[in-house]
């Protein structure tokens, strides 16, 4: 295989030059469908306790602070922004899906 081959096929990279986002794994399913937020729903790790994840947005660090502020609020909920993706704390997927679809993104649910 060629350098340049492994080149396009990268998956993960903890180079902030490479990939998405710096540390933030690639799925393939988000490689096939570019522009859908998608938010998952995880427990694991975090002592049986649910958080919304949403990943996908394709922000700079301050915007994403400003609507994770906002999701915050509106689902009053704590979270916080780590690698790119906005963590919510608590099942809010519905309720954040309508918000970001009333600000004409594209939405998918995912996870849990």
């Amino acid at each position: 295989m060629r350098h340049r081959d492994r080149e396009s096929s990268l998956v993960y990279s903890t180079d902030p030059g490479r990939g998405r986002a710096a540390g933030v794994p690639v799925t393939a399913q988000a490689q096939r469908e570019p522009g859908v937020v998608r938010i998952w729903l995880e427990k694991k790790g975090r002592a049986g306790k649910p958080v919304s994840i949403v990943r996908g947005l394709a922000l700079d660090r301050g915007a994403l602070d400003a609507l994770a502020a906002r999701l915050k609020r509106s689902c009053s909920s704590g979270g916080s922004v780590k690698d790119g993706e906005i963590i919510i704390q608590g099942d809010h997927r519905r309720h954040i899906a309508a918000l970001l679809e009333g600000e004409g993104l594209r939405v998918k649910l995912a996870g849990g």
